[in-house]
């Protein structure tokens, strides 16, 4: 039987820095955008979502820096699952672990459904079904062959989006500005910003609206994820911290302000997709057609990228000792097979609570996916300042570091303090506020479980050991 470590030695390296990039970026732009951004505008209004993407941005921007100090140092698969279990605690690594497999499983789950019904608009007569295990056989056979087969295929579906977003921010301002006739409507320029007061639903508005834009977000995190499987991670993981951050901001920012300044808030949120509605008010034509295409692209993406995230995440909780070992197992082309195929069957599964048991399970495990993201940012923020803490005291110097947080500890814990915020005012939302509990009650759950039947058990952590040295010291002598 192998080791932990010659398991851990067999994930190939083949990604390279624009996939990562890529990967990333895939994870984010996807449904929370094309089809729920009309109705994050309807709660906090025009100035107000704006407002709260820029603060969702910022909770983002803290949590990948924090991960990119973490990948760097121990680019191991699982990333923030081994870093919890590293730095925190081995219990805190096993729930953060299930938590995030179990969100994004259901996601997947959801996505598969979601592609399915989108193509009844170019197939009605062929049963949603059918385009479902159409799209799980896709899905799995891009995730169970080489990493870099499916990294490339992700950078292309990635690029579709990205194309897509790029099209409709030029020709949205051009019509916001009157550059391009609007259909029966006169250029709006900002009166839809101030015509019914810079908050219309109030400033507690944009707080209630943060849960779905800090999930719009979700999935940045992706980055970390595929470290353990990427080329020169020193390098590439900063880089790719310093290009998605920033350019996803200005994708997310500039397409809501476009939203916003076309359409009035109230219209916008009970439209299924805005961007449809944009498109063909500057006369595109078939532009329902088009953005069914992009966003089957992106629903496929979202899909793709949760699939390796929950093989890794999986794969790491084996390795760990938290999940059966057979769930660790590789096949010839590196890739944790078993682990793949028990995701899609939670997946296939999850489908069906949407169906016999939406009030009950299924509500449950919507609620566990909900706050899976912010508690998963929240972690990674506790971790990096474990890690900082055990590296000083064991005697690495900061400087040493490849890449590091800057403003230290004010980034980290600042992090965690807005992760905090959202989980308050998601209980002040009455809408929400069920989903919170239950999620919450899914964690302690978690905890209590693993100390019943893990507390004694000599958990292991996969440590990449092919890590250049600090000092003396090797970079895993001192961590440990």
């Amino acid at each position: 039987m192998e080791s932990s470590k010659d398991n851990q030695r067999q994930l190939k390296r083949k990604m390279k820095s624009r996939h990562l990039f890529m990967i990333s970026l895939g994870g984010i732009i996807g449904t929370g955008l094309f089809l729920g951004s009309g109705y994050a505008i309807g709660e906090a209004g025009p100035t107000g979502i704006i407002l709260a993407y820029l603060v969702g941005g910022l909770l983002m921007y803290l949590a990948m820096v924090c991960l990119g100090e973490l990948s760097v140092v121990m680019p191991v698969s699982g990333s923030f699952q081994a870093h919890a279990t590293k730095f925190i605690g081995p219990a805190t690594g096993f729930v953060v672990g299930w938590v995030y497999w179990l969100s994004w499983a259901l996601t997947v789950g959801l996505e598969f459904l979601a592609a399915g019904l989108l193509m009844d608009r170019w197939f009605p007569d062929v049963p949603t079904w059918i385009w479902c295990l159409f799209f799980v056989i896709l899905l799995s056979t891009i995730n169970s062959l080489t990493t870099k087969f499916f990294a490339e295929t992700e950078y292309w579906f990635a690029g579709i989006k990205v194309v897509a977003v790029i099209i409709f921010i030029i020709v949205g301002l051009s019509a916001v500005f009157g550059l391009i006739d609007l259909k029966n409507q006169p250029t709006p320029y900002f009166s839809n910003f101030f015509g019914n007061g810079l908050f219309p639903e109030g400033i507690s508005g944009v707080f209630i609206s943060m849960m779905t834009v800090v999930f719009a977000f979700q999935g940045s995190e992706i980055m970390g994820v595929a470290a353990g499987e990427t080329e020169e991670p020193d390098k590439s993981i900063p880089r790719a911290i310093r290009t998605l951050v920033f350019r996803i901001l200005i994708f997310y920012i500039l397409a809501i302000f476009v939203l916003s300044a076309i359409l009035p808030y109230k219209q916008a949120s009970v439209l299924e997709s805005p961007f449809v509605t944009v498109f063909d008010m500057v006369g595109i034509p078939y532009a329902a057609d088009i953005m069914n295409f992009v966003i089957l692209t992106a629903i496929l993406s979202v899909g793709n990228t949760g699939l390796f995230a929950c093989t890794r995440v999986m794969f790491s909780l084996a390795q760990s000792g938290m999940a059966p070992k057979i769930l660790g197992k590789l096949n010839k082309q590196g890739v944790p097979s078993n682990a793949l195929l028990i995701t899609l069957a939670f997946a296939l599964i999850s489908l069906l609570t949407s169906i016999v048991a939406k009030d009950t399970l299924f509500v449950v495990l919507l609620s566990v996916s909900g706050i899976g993201g912010t508690l998963t940012w929240l972690t990674i923020a506790a971790s990096q300042i474990g890690f900082r803490r055990k590296y000083v005291r064991n005697g690495g110097k900061v400087e040493d570091l490849v890449y590091r947080v800057k403003l230290y500890p004010f980034v980290p814990i600042l992090c965690i303090a807005m992760c905090l915020f959202i989980f308050a005012f998601t209980a002040y939302d009455e809408t929400q506020r069920n989903s919170l509990f239950w999620g919450l009650g899914f964690i302690a759950a978690c905890y209590l479980y693993y100390y019943i039947v893990f507390n004694r058990r000599n958990i292991k952590l996969p440590i990449d050991t092919e890590l250049p040295v600090v000092e003396e010291k090797s970079r895993e002598e001192i961590i440990n």
